[in-house]
């Protein structure tokens, strides 16, 4: 899609500065948050095992969706304080990749709790346990996301909204929006949620059974864990309850004027949130930072009567 420089006059409303700088704020503490934890887990040795590769997943995600995020931001902001209409060339790539790594984003979620059920009911298989084939279905997850910005490029799917000063899918009734709300929501949620109830009733029925103390409490602690992935993925899901609803209303050409920006209010309180959520998932992460804190020296300055 090309682009133009001539760019034409247009009615801004007064909220939409604030909005814009609001989001820009939100990113940049997503973005810090983001590299504090990626550097603390690559150098402290205890966050060196596989489910912290997964947490480091879903971070390194978060955080290149934080930067997608405030690129796009700044440039609407641009626009808004210009009151110009214009798109820019990183403006179809930049949406492109807030679909493939929202994407990427979710399934990061469903791999954690798909290694979490696997070490309590196939204790004995190693391998679907290593870090090797964890790697591997993080390439999968990524070459997917890679591949999906290149159709939706290539395809023309996202254009520019003069409306919203950003590029997304247009919301309407049509096969690739049932087909994104499907592939990027509806099948790792509903996935996370079939493994979460299947752990509940292993875990209940453990309990009736003659079983071991430490692998009752293990297996209980993997449930805790699952747990806080579901608690986190519907806290994400709600935030995005504005976006559905802005959909269904498209498909009676009902949906407000403004409805992106609307909805982009929510999915940036989500970045902040999600980073700091995924830390509760992250137990050696927590462990790590507490430690630090804990060492921190106190000086003491003396009083002198």
């Amino acid at each position: 899609m090309a682009f133009h420089n001539d760019s034409i006059t247009l009615d801004i409303d007064p909220w939409f500065i604030p909005i814009d700088i609001f989001k820009i704020s939100c990113a940049i503490i997503a973005i810090i948050l983001a590299l504090i934890f990626l550097h603390i887990i690559l150098f402290e040795k205890s966050c060196h095992t596989v489910p912290m590769l997964l947490v480091s997943n879903s971070y390194l995600a978060q955080l290149i969706y934080a930067i997608d995020v405030l690129l796009i931001a700044l440039f609407t902001l641009q626009n808004d304080r210009k009151q110009n209409q214009f798109g820019y060339s990183f403006c179809i790539l930049g949406g492109s990749i807030s679909y493939a790594i929202t994407m990427i984003q979710m399934y990061s979620y469903l791999l954690q709790a798909i290694y979490r059920y696997i070490t309590v009911i196939y204790p004995s298989r190693l391998f679907w346990q290593s870090v090797r084939l964890q790697t591997i279905l993080i390439i999968i997850t990524w070459i997917c996301g890679t591949i999906y910005i290149i159709v939706l490029i290539f395809t023309d799917q996202i254009i520019y909204l003069i409306d919203d000063q950003i590029c997304q899918m247009p919301l309407r009734l049509s096969f690739l929006t049932i087909f994104n709300a499907f592939y990027i929501y509806m099948f790792p949620l509903g996935a996370i949620m079939v493994i979460y109830f299947k752990m509940v009733l292993y875990v209940r029925e453990m309990g009736k059974r003659a079983t071991p103390a430490n692998t009752l409490v293990r297996a209980q602690r993997e449930l805790r864990m699952i747990h806080r992935i579901v608690t986190l993925v519907l806290f994400l899901m709600v935030l995005g309850v504005p976006y559905v609803l802005f959909i269904l209303m498209s498909f009676f050409n009902s949906a407000p004027k403004y409805h992106f920006r609307i909805a982009y209010i929510f999915i940036v309180i989500s970045l902040v949130f999600m980073m700091i959520a995924l830390f509760q998932i992250a137990e050696p992460l927590k462990a790590s930072i507490m430690k630090k804190v804990r060492r921190r020296p106190i000086n003491i300055v003396p009083t002198f009567t």
